[in-house]
């Protein structure tokens, strides 16, 4: 349809940063409340009961300031929003209002949202607001520690066309396979049935497709629970990625500092292995309890509809893939501590057995 055109929409474009083991929300309020005025909230998903959807740990949300993005018709200036989650994730949130917006030039606005602050544009508008973040939340961060792991995500909002759509009817009329793409030569029709399969609608008139970076939305009550879901879904990933990265570079270390203690002299072997297997057991822990937080930051019970859009989400972004391998790795490394443990244990024995024979050894000769 030539002449449709979005009447009420936006588009959504995401950034998640990894900051710290952990963030004290609490502690970070507070922060902010005296940097910015009280501009915070904690977050509660606006159209859901607060039975059928419950967050781990609410994430705080902040409002920062404006930002100007230049796109190809000139500077824009767009609303952004920070949301913190305990286990250490950021995401920064910029959103983009599109009033009376033809549907082309709706999707020639996303995709050019896309070149100006997605993964391969130029990144110094997010690096200025993460690096101002960690500046005026440093005392609330646990164990900062920068990470060059990101995830973004892009999503077209609409809540009312100049026509009365019901989601079908968006499907049979609208051509989503740009926005969805980012592509502007045609698709194949497998390419394109792949890009529709996840849709989800509840009511007549609403719409979610999804896709691996990107999302529509078609929702003309205004709420913004599936955006929020899919922003979890996005957090849980960027986590799992960065502790799978971790256990990547820790397995090789560690195989080095078994080989080390192994090598030395092995009398004092035994507190070495000791030494190494509570350090490896503190890394497990710590691992095991982060991973456990992201798991549990948004439990979905009675919203089935929230519910099949959010495992969708979470199969779509790998979240399952990612957490066995971290899963797998952990295995790794607790079988190495017991090993150690073991031959800790073992080591101790020996020396034990060779002190009770050293003191009978050494009562035989007195007694002679």
């Amino acid at each position: 349809m030539t002449d449709l055109s979005v009447t009420t929409g936006h588009i959504l474009a995401l950034r998640l940063f990894d900051i710290a083991y952990a963030i004290d929300l609490a502690k970070a309020e507070a922060l902010w409340t005296r940097h910015a005025a009280g501009r915070t909230s904690r977050t509660r998903l606006t159209a859901t009961p607060p039975k059928a959807v419950s967050f781990g740990v609410p994430p705080l949300a902040v409002v920062l300031d404006p930002v100007t993005i230049m796109l190809e018709s000139g500077p824009v200036e767009v609303i952004m929003t920070a949301r913190l989650y305990d286990f250490g994730a950021v995401t920064l949130a910029l959103r983009l209002p599109t009033p009376n917006t033809g549907w082309n030039d709706y999707t020639r606005l996303l995709n050019a949202v896309d070149r100006a602050v997605g993964q391969e544009s130029d990144t110094t508008i997010w690096d200025q607001k993460i690096a101002n973040l960690r500046t005026i939340l440093a005392d609330a961060l646990i164990k900062p520690a920068p990470s060059t792991i990101v995830e973004d995500y892009l999503i077209g909002v609409v809540q009312s066309f100049n026509a009365h759509f019901t989601g079908a009817d968006i499907l049979a009329h609208v051509d989503l396979i740009p926005l969805l793409s980012g592509e502007q030569r045609t698709l194949s029709e497998s390419a394109r049935a792949d890009l529709l399969r996840q849709r989800f609608s509840y009511y007549i008139d609403d719409l979610v497709v999804l896709t691996w970076d990107r999302a529509f939305i078609y929702e003309p009550r205004g709420d913004s629970d599936v955006a929020d879901v899919l922003e979890v879904a996005n957090a849980q990933l960027l986590e799992m990625r960065y502790y799978d990265e971790l256990l990547d570079d820790e397995l090789p270390r560690m195989y080095d500092l078994v080989e080390a203690t192994r090598s030395r002299w092995k009398l004092p072997g035994a507190r070495r292995y000791a030494n190494l297997a509570r350090r490896l057991t503190t890394l497990v822990a710590e691992v095991t309890e982060l991973t456990e937080k992201v798991d549990n930051a948004l439990q979905v019970t009675e919203d089935v509809y929230l519910a099949r859009i959010y495992t969708a989400a979470v199969e779509l972004y790998r979240v399952p893939t990612v957490t066995q391998a971290v899963n797998r790795k952990l295995a790794i490394i607790r079988d190495t501590y017991t090993t150690l443990y073991d031959e800790a244990s073992s080591s101790r024995s020996e020396i034990m057995e060779a002190a009770i024979l050293l003191l009978i050894f050494v009562e035989l000769i007195l007694a002679l």
